[in-house]
């Protein structure tokens, strides 16, 4: 039997019944409330530090995000807070409205599974993509406040290029919450299963990637060796999300290899370049492309799988 009309129907209502919930709630009070400090302690302590450096540094807004004045920089307080946001976001999707007996009636209007699960994912997202917006231009704003000089048109974009990349960063925990929000009916094994994942992925699995490269690893191969960890490492979000803001942050790394190899004394050196001078911004872009995709392919990944098992699953009254 065929289903009649499209299988999106509906999509914009789900997603503007999402994002008034959000709005409504709680969560959004805590939100802007961690965004704003956020915005005033990295800039605060960065600016300290910043005021330090020569005024001939030609990216001298890009070192807001990238330097700290004794704290986190903005750019690992986001590799941090953006998943636990993402989560919070999406943990109870679905599972909250098993819990409340209103899936079913959801379903016995003229909306489709898909439309649901579209709808739940997008709001979310929206909500996500505000927040971060509203941050980076607090960051921006404080920044200007407090340096006294403007942007210029490469810094503006560079950062731009960052929160793009940091939204889809957050999709990607987005979609696991809400996968983990399908497999489960309870919203608490949902949340708790999505930090646990998060834990270990973040801080956790670089350490095993270390011990298994040290394992599998040939010692008279250093650079095969290096090669190999961060292969390892790439198979967490975060690690992916750091090596994209490293090199779009700074223009003057060439390669994402570049720090990993400082940190074992080496430098590396392409022929006829000039060291610590600045690249033009699309070439920082394609060093990280494959960064960036698997980023959007992880989003899409979790979700399909999602939006399979919620497919099969059977809904009661």
């Amino acid at each position: 039997m065929r289903r009649e009309g499209s299988a999106l129907q509906g999509v914009g209502v789900v997603t503007i019944k999402e994002i008034g919930d959000h709005f409504s709630s709680i969560l959004v009070v805590v939100l802007v409330v961690l965004v704003v400090a956020t915005a005033v302690v990295v800039v605060r302590g960065a600016v300290g530090e910043i005021k330090e450096i020569t005024a001939e540094d030609p990216f001298l807004f890009l070192r807001l995000f990238t330097r700290s004045g004794g704290l986190l920089p903005l750019a690992t307080l986001l590799s941090i807070l953006v998943p636990l946001i993402a989560i919070g976001l999406g943990f109870d999707a679905v599972s909250g409205e098993h819990n409340r007996r209103t899936l079913s009636r959801i379903l016995s209007q003229p909306i489709y599974r898909d439309a649901l699960l579209f709808g739940k994912f997008l709001g979310g997202l929206f909500i996500l993509s505000v927040s971060l917006t509203v941050l980076w231009l607090l960051v921006i704003g404080f920044g200007l406040f407090a340096l006294g000089i403007p942007p210029n048109a490469e810094e503006l974009a560079r950062a731009l290029v960052v929160l793009v990349v940091t939204i889809a960063y957050g999709g990607v925990w987005l979609a696991l919450a809400l996968l983990f929000s399908v497999v489960f009916r309870s919203a608490a094994a949902a949340a708790l299963v999505s930090l646990g994942l998060w834990l270990f992925l973040t801080f956790l699995w670089p350490l095993f990637a270390s011990q298994l490269t040290v394992a599998f690893g040939s010692g008279d191969d250093l650079l095969g060796v290096l090669e190999l960890r961060q292969a390892l490492a790439r198979l967490s979000p975060s690690a992916l999300f750091s090596e994209v803001v490293a090199v779009v942050l700074d223009p003057s790394v060439r390669s994402t290899q570049q720090s990993m190899l400082a940190a074992v004394g080496l430098v590396m050196l392409e022929r006829g370049s000039i060291p610590d001078a600045p690249i033009p911004l699309l070439q920082s872009v394609l060093i990280v492309w494959p960064q960036i995709v698997a980023l959007v392919a992880s989003t899409i990944v979790l979700f399909v799988i999602g939006y399979v098992v919620f497919q099969r699953q059977e809904v009661r009254a």
